[in-house]
């Protein structure tokens, strides 16, 4: 499966090429197309279902919403899509079990260590095994052993769902992880 580090200086435009990639911002030239879709011709309502259908993603900070539980938080995509609940719980369940964390379901953010957050943040961007997923810094917050440690979790769920990955990140050791790296510099992505 495609996985792809992007690494730059701070400032380098990083963020805002997953931010084009995902639709959030737009080309100042060319196209982005994910599955044949020219994303820069979508409606914002059909920008939105592709989005939420085919794209996952995971910042450093978590953004997981404070007054709901883990599972709530990570069902949050498929109730957007006002699937099935028990259908949704149970998918929720089995991406936060794969990652360590089926005795933290019911827990709040707050009562939840940093790296419980971030690996909640993770489940909730592949619960719907999107076809790609935009991780900005995923472990930035983390110290190293957690890093490497919630990253590994985080790959090995990305290969089981079949998922591709675009990172942006500072960390050489998670990049190295992967099998091709890019460096964006002066405005131009370069394969490193």
């Amino acid at each position: 499966m495609y996985k792809r580090p992007i690494l730059g200086s701070s400032g380098s435009g990083k963020s805002t090429l997953l931010h084009i990639i995902a639709g959030l911002d737009s080309p100042s030239e060319g196209k982005v197309l994910l599955n044949d879709l020219d994303m820069g011709n979508l409606s914002d309502n059909k920008m939105a279902k592709v989005r939420n259908q085919h794209i996952g993603f995971i910042y450093q900070s978590h953004h997981l919403l404070n007054d709901f539980s883990s599972i709530e938080n990570v069902m949050m995509p498929l109730t957007v899509r006002r699937g099935d609940y028990l259908k949704d719980f149970n998918q929720a369940k089995k991406v936060l079990k794969k990652l360590g964390l089926a005795k933290r379901l019911n827990h709040f953010p707050h009562q939840l260590s940093g790296g419980e957050r971030q690996r909640v943040a993770i489940a909730r961007a592949m619960v719907t095994t999107p076809d790609l997923i935009l991780a900005d810094e995923p472990t930035g917050n983390l110290d190293h052993k957690n890093a490497n440690l919630i990253f590994d979790s985080f790959l090995e769920l990305a290969d089981e769902f079949r998922t591709a990955i675009v990172l942006v990140t500072h960390d050489l050791s998670l990049a190295k992880k992967m099998k091709k790296n890019y460096l964006l510099a002066s405005g131009k992505l370069k394969s490193n």
